[in-house]
């Protein structure tokens, strides 16, 4: 089946702007993170999906430069963008993986993808997140392209169009819906946080980087992240205090599958709130 891998980003960031063209180990974090995501071994095709805006050329540039191929779209409807991505691609598998997962293990993508592709035609959409069990940044969804259709064509909550995939796995009495747990048997979900939203994110994400990337093992496992943190506390005390906070936070209401407890709030939630359109 015709696997496409659409890895979502852009420059536009009300928290931290440009945060996948920041540097880590010499490059920018996307090129370090595409890098990640083609040591799958599972076989597939890769897009970043973008979107059209002036002020993203640089990082679709920046993405031809390394030799993946560059999809432009909407750039709030991540759902339009990741459909048409798709379509544009013909593919029937589609992986979902957001750029704001630096540290995702390719042992996440082989899992959650093989579990779709081993027995085809079981599922209409596969995750690692629902309910979660790997520290937070290790995101890999899959969906049939016809599901992925669906979705597009039906979903009409602004949460349903800007997070592309609640339509389909919020709705498990419609869509055959699985899910991948971590093969530990731990659930780092809620206290281990290996994403990139914030200033101390990103000094996390760096200092990882410096501590485990070498030029001959640019790909290192995600349990040489884990043993990094334990050795070095005060590394993960750095964006502790954003431990399990999600974009679920702001739709618990709208939400019918996840508890409560599957998100918590930053000091930051009490401020306004940008517009849409000015948020990554």
């Amino acid at each position: 089946m015709r696997t496409l891998v659409v890895v979502q980003a852009r420059t536009g960031s009300s928290r931290l702007p440009g945060k996948v063209l920041l540097p880590v180990a010499g490059a920018p974090v996307l090129v370090r993170m595409l890098e990640r995501v083609l040591a799958a071994r599972t076989r597939f095709e890769l897009v970043v999906a973008t979107t059209g805006r002036s002020e993203d050329d640089g990082l679709a540039e920046l993405v031809r430069r390394f030799g993946a191929r560059v999809f432009r779209g909407h750039p709030t409807d991540l759902l339009d963008r990741h459909y048409r991505a798709a379509r544009a691609a013909r593919a029937e598998v589609v992986v979902k993986i957001p750029s704001d997962c630096p540290l995702v293990d390719p042992a996440a993508i082989d899992g959650v993808l093989g579990a779709f592709l081993s027995d085809p035609g079981r599922y209409d959409f596969v995750s690692n997140l629902h309910p979660p069990s790997w520290p937070d940044g290790n995101d890999v969804e899959v969906m049939s392209f016809a599901a992925l259709e669906q979705a597009h064509r039906s979903a009409s909550a602004r949460h349903e169009r800007e997070h592309t995939t609640p339509f389909l796995w919020d709705r498990p009495e419609r869509f055959r819906v699985g899910n991948v747990t971590w093969e530990t048997g731990l659930d780092l979900s809620m206290t281990h946080r290996l994403t990139l939203d914030y200033p101390d994110d990103y000094a996390v994400v760096a200092a990882v980087y410096e501590a485990l990337w070498r030029k001959d093992r640019p790909v290192f496992p995600l349990a040489d992240v884990l043993a990094l943190l334990e050795e070095r506390p005060e590394l993960r005390e750095t964006n502790a205090r954003y431990a399990g906070v999600n974009w679920y936070r702001h739709h618990l209401s709208d939400l019918r599958t996840v508890p409560a407890s599957a998100t918590r709030f930053s000091a930051e939630d009490a401020l306004p709130r940008l517009p849409l359109e000015a948020r990554a």
